[in-house]
């Protein structure tokens, strides 16, 4: 039985119209939400009327949400009870000023019971209601007997979005899971106990609450039910547990099977097998929409959930990158339902591959830090070394109050987040970011008064228009700007491109009175930022705006990041989605979800498509279309992007059609030509292609036109390759030279033999720490080493191992800070720079306790 598919059917047969599963990032990033949480965050602007309401007015969804970051955190029970997850899939309908309760209820109750759905014993379930909601009351009494409806107050059916705002009472349907498998106290209607189930909840929105917290009828009344799909699958397959149904079965045996030991819930350390399915469910989903792993955000909460699946992994015995063999699994049981899984599955195993290679570089003498400092911990552990974990060793710091609460103790907070306040910057950029600059603006004012200014830059450069509004540099309304001063202008008609979708705002000028240097888009409004050149005024005479010819050369860069993206497609595959881009008047950045670094032949074959476009004079098209209808004709579109019923659709030929509100060429020819400068590596699983195209291609092959004249002037005109050969040849023949006669002088090493293992701590002063490394690890079959060089007031550190209870990287990155320094590398081999020469025989000292600890 496809449930999640039979409920979006039973839905649609009622009239709803069904909804695709919204990204995990919210659509409307106002920044309250880090993701979507619950069903019905994707129709937020619709319940509280800053959208229009759909056709029909009612709408269903499966939508996959997660619960691991902010207020709504079920991180901590993962794993550890049979119904929290990170992720999961919500079932719901919604009626947005359609039916009420009575249509609701019986929706719910028909699919809940009736033999052709769920086919839930009757006699099983139960009905909650709010306290004071005597019309649910009565309306559940036409399916349920009066004795199994029971009324709670505003903690249990009470639902409301913020403090203000849209909401009212809730109603809950139950499922008894039996007493022959719960029979505690808190097994009761109401108690914290496992029996009584909670499996759909429907919200009656009816009341707006104001300010004052008073609560006011709705002209509208609404509905928002959310029905727990893990829960329900588990209940039809006879579960009682979500961990054990056919969603988390397959997991669960493929990482026994990757153990070597088969899944028990018995056994002592089942929590981690089901950790480790949670979390891969939601690291997967996030890394398929773009979401990489980072220091901060949204990209730090995946960091999160990856690492502590990678600790539970480590507690069942794992010692390297295992994650990324259970994507093919995930596949197989979600890859239907959502195919962007399969499409993206090298970026995810990719992504993870890296991220588990990283922190299995350093877990282990993390865990052993941890360890030693719990021997020492008495009521609080140190949140400088919680710190030092975070900072080190990158445990974070949920990661370390979980492994604090298994052990029952706590963490010293204060300490940890004053150690994290010293190492934040104190430096802030200069320019106001648009959500610091929201805050403080007079934007709602704005557009309040005047409405949405009128973009009229597609088609004109130079416009008369006139002056609406004018704000000063903290975006206030002023009713004027003097002369050589900076603020913003808001023009009735502009001529002005504001930075969007990568391409950065038009410059240009304002005739006579101000030079436009930027343009951005604020609440709607488009708004231009100026520099003063004679006093300005707000009033209705007539002011010549004309945009910067760099335009030109912004539209042909922007084009060229279409073509670029189609001839990626073609070369490297399907599974390219955009993850950014950057579009200027001499550059653009494009960066794009790929497992692997470019091979030469790759960009070579991406540059020449590109080219073969550009040379090939295709025609510009650019046409207005439903949504739906640009989807038809195959337009790429940002996965989790935001677009209106009606979008811009830009082509050339058949070889790119996108959705793009920016400016384009109106013919590929007037490219010119596309150079690809640079390819590198943004984070795990996406890359980044810097190009240029137009005038600055021409700049750039003339500069290296001169460059190369340069060279075969330097080798005596001859032919530069066959000259900088000879140059390479000559470099040899002194290298080898030289090498003789350091040779001749060599530096033999003191050997201190610990454990059995072959150890070199010692200084050198000539010669490639590398090689003499090198050298010394060729020299026996195990040994570590570890040498220093200074050079001036700096320090260079290199250490190597051939034995694996030492691994170099972690050994070096306990010693280089004593030197003021940092660095790292794998086990066998690692470098470091210090800025302390005066620290060197401490750092040797230290070296060899640190060897003698660790053999």
């Amino acid at each position: 039985m496809d449930i999640r598919q039979l409920f979006l059917n039973f839905f649609e047969s009622k009239g709803h119209k069904i909804e695709p599963s919204a990204p995990l990032i919210p659509l409307d990033d106002d920044g309250t939400l880090l993701f979507v949480n619950a069903g019905m965050v994707p129709f937020k602007n619709i319940f509280t009327g800053k959208a229009p309401i759909p056709k029909p007015p009612r709408a269903t969804s499966s939508q996959v949400c997660l619960r691991a970051g902010g207020k709504h955190n079920d991180l901590d029970n993962v794993g550890y009870t049979a119904r929290h997850h990170t992720m999961f899939e919500m079932l719901g309908n919604f009626s947005f000023g359609d039916y009420f309760k009575k249509e609701a209820m019986a929706y719910a109750w028909e699919f809940v019971t009736s033999q052709n759905y769920l086919a839930l014993p009757k006699e099983r379930l139960w009905v909650t209601v709010h306290e004071n909601d005597d019309e649910a009351f009565e309306l559940w009494q036409t399916h349920i007997a009066k004795d199994r409806i029971l009324r709670f107050g505003d903690k249990d059916n009470f639902w409301q979005m913020g403090d203000t705002g849209a909401c009212g009472p809730c109603s809950e349907i139950f499922f008894d899971q039996g007493e022959e498998h719960f029979n505690s106290d808190e097994d009761v209607m109401g108690g914290d106990g496992d029996r009584f189930l909670e499996i759909w909840n429907l919200v009656f929105m009816q009341y707006e609450r104001d300010t004052e917290g008073k609560l006011h009828p709705l002209p509208k009344p609404s509905i928002d039910t959310g029905m727990g799909f893990e829960r329900v699958v588990a209940i039809k397959e006879g579960m009682t547990n979500n961990y054990h149904s056919s969603l988390f079965m397959p997991f669960l045996d493929k990482i026994g099977e990757l153990i070597g030991k088969p899944y028990r819930y018995e056994a002592a350390d089942s929590a981690s097998y089901r950790v480790i399915a949670d979390h891969l469910r939601s690291t997967s989903f996030l890394l398929a929409q773009g979401v990489t792993f980072d220091k901060e955000g949204r990209g730090y909460v995946l960091r999160r959930i990856m690492r502590r699946a990678i600790r539970h992994g480590y507690l069942l015995g794992l010692r390297e990158p295992f994650m990324y063999k259970l994507v093919d699994t995930l596949i197989a049981v979600m890859g239907e339902h959502y195919p962007y899984l399969k499409t993206q599955s090298e970026v995810i195993k990719s992504a993870m591959r890296v991220e588990e290679d990283r922190f299995f570089d350093t877990i282990e003498a993390g865990i052993k830090l941890f360890n030693q400092e719990l021997e020492k911990t008495q009521t609080k552990f140190n949140g400088e070394v919680a710190f030092k974990l975070y900072d080190t060793f990158g445990f974070p710091l949920d990661l370390t109050e979980d492994m604090l609460r298994e052990k029952q103790i706590q963490l010293d907070k204060e300490q940890f987040e004053r150690k994290m306040n010293e190492q934040k910057t104190q430096s802030k950029a200069t320019w106001k970011g648009t959500g610091e600059a929201l805050e403080q603006g007079d934007f709602k004012e704005l557009k309040e008064h005047f409405g949405i200014n009128t973009f009229v830059g597609y088609d004109q450069v130079r416009v008369e228009t006139h002056i609406v509004a004018l704000l000063d540099e903290h975006f206030k309304m002023v009713p004027m700007l003097v002369a050589d001063s900076k603020g913003w202008a808001m023009l009735d008609q502009t001529p002005f491109y504001a930075e969007s979708g990568g391409q950065v705002g038009d410059t240009g000028m304002l005739e006579g009175k101000a030079y436009v240097e930027d343009t951005r888009q604020f609440l709607g409004l488009n708004l231009s930022k100026i520099d003063v050149k004679r006093d300005i005024f707000i009033d209705k005479s007539v002011i010549v705006a004309y945009v910067d010819k760099s335009r030109q050369e912004s539209a042909k860069h922007h084009s060229a990041t279409h073509l670029l993206h189609a001839a990626l497609n073609d070369i490297l595959g399907d599974h390219i989605s955009q993850a950014g881009s950057l579009v200027e008047s001499t550059r653009l950045r494009f960066d794009f979800t790929h497992p692997q670094a470019l091979s030469k032949e790759e960009i070579e074959a991406i540059e020449s498509l590109v080219n073969e476009c550009i040379n090939e004079g295709l025609d510009g098209h650019t046409e207005q279309m439903e949504i739906d209808k640009a989807k038809e004709t195959g337009a790429k579109a940002l996965f989790g992007e935001k677009y209106g019923d009606k979008v811009r659709v830009v082509r050339f030929g058949d070889a790119s059609i996108e959705l793009c509100g920016g400016i384009h060429v109106e013919n590929t020819a007037q490219i010119g030509v596309f150079l690809i400068t640079k390819e590198s590596g943004v984070s795990a699983g996406v890359r980044r292609i810097e190009a240029v195209c137009g005038q600055e291609a021409l700049r750039v092959i003339i500069e290296q036109r001169e460059i190369l004249n340069e060279i075969q002037t330097e080798v005596k005109n001859q032919d530069p390759l066959i000259g900088i050969q000879k140059l390479k040849d000559q470099i040899k023949t002194l290298k080898s030279e030289l090498q003789i006669a350091l040779n001749s002088n060599k530096k033999t090493f003191e050997v201190i033999e610990l454990s059995g293992i072959k150890t070199v701590i010692d200084e050198i002063e000539t010669g490639d720490i590398k090689d003499h490394i090198d050298e010394i690890k060729n020299s026996y079959d195990s040994v570590a080493v570890m040498l220093f060089q200074v050079k001036e007031d700096k320090v260079m550190i290199a250490c190597g191992s051939k034995e694996t209870k030492i691994k170099a990287g972690e050994w070096i990155k306990v010693i280089a800070p004593i030197l003021g320094g940092n660095g790292g590398g794998r086990p066998d081999f690692a470098q470091a720079g210090g800025k302390d020469a005066s620290k060197l025989s401490q750092a040797k000292v230290a070296a060899l306790e640190y060897l003698k600890s660790n053999l």
